[in-house]
């Protein structure tokens, strides 16, 4: 597998095999919405330093936004009201910002919640999960657990993407970019928006 400089051909190969889900009406706001979290990033260079609060605020936008660009299989809910659950394995990067993030927020009218885990910890009921520098040597003990999980597995650790993680959040020249391992998503069972293709950096693709 490699790396692909985003192209319409990857996003319309997306387009073409993406659920009814992505064509409402609530796509488009939902895309502007991604683009302005970005674009409030980029504002906000000058103090954009990696590890600054402006950069864990902005993750934190982006992985409530990732939650409205995912479509999860029926069977990753345990009810149909169930909340959608963004879950931190290892040290917390984003303090309170993430739970003021997702206070009061619904993603198809679930509530979305966060929970902090421990690498002895169970990730049954996790639908995000943001894997913490600190895990960087439990990655491959953290994916064998998710094998045949509806997870979708973000960080900010190099080579993640890379190494089978899903999103990868990477920082250059003070801006907030993302890779995408499309392949490894979707063998997950998860259908990613042609949206949230088109403002990734980078898709990784067989």
């Amino acid at each position: 597998m490699r790396f692909l400089k985003h192209t319409g051909t990857a996003a319309g190969a997306c387009r073409r095999g993406r659920s009814r889900h992505w064509r409402g009406a609530h796509a488009a706001p939902l895309a502007r919405t991604l683009l302005a979290v970005l674009a409030v990033f980029l504002a906000d260079d000058a103090q954009a330093q990696r590890g600054s609060p402006v950069e864990y605020r902005v993750k934190a936008a982006f992985l409530l936004n990732f939650a409205k660009f995912v479509e999860w299989p029926p069977e990753a809910f345990a009810a149909p009201d169930a909340p959608t659950v963004i879950c931190v394995i290892g040290q917390d990067p984003f303090g309170v910002l993430l739970d003021r993030t997702v206070e009061g927020e619904r993603v198809d009218s679930r509530e979305v919640t966060v929970r902090r885990h421990s690498a002895r910890d169970g990730l049954a009921g996790c639908h995000i999960l943001f894997i913490s520098l600190s895990e960087r040597e439990q990655l491959s003990l953290i994916f064998s657990r998710l094998r045949g999980s509806n997870i979708l597995t973000v960080s900010e650790m190099a080579g993640f993407a890379d190494a089978g993680g899903m999103i990868e959040f990477v920082v250059e020249d003070g801006k907030a970019r993302f890779y995408i391992n499309a392949a490894t998503t979707e063998a997950a069972g998860l259908k990613l928006s042609s949206r949230l293709l088109r403002v990734a950096k980078q898709i990784k693709s067989k």
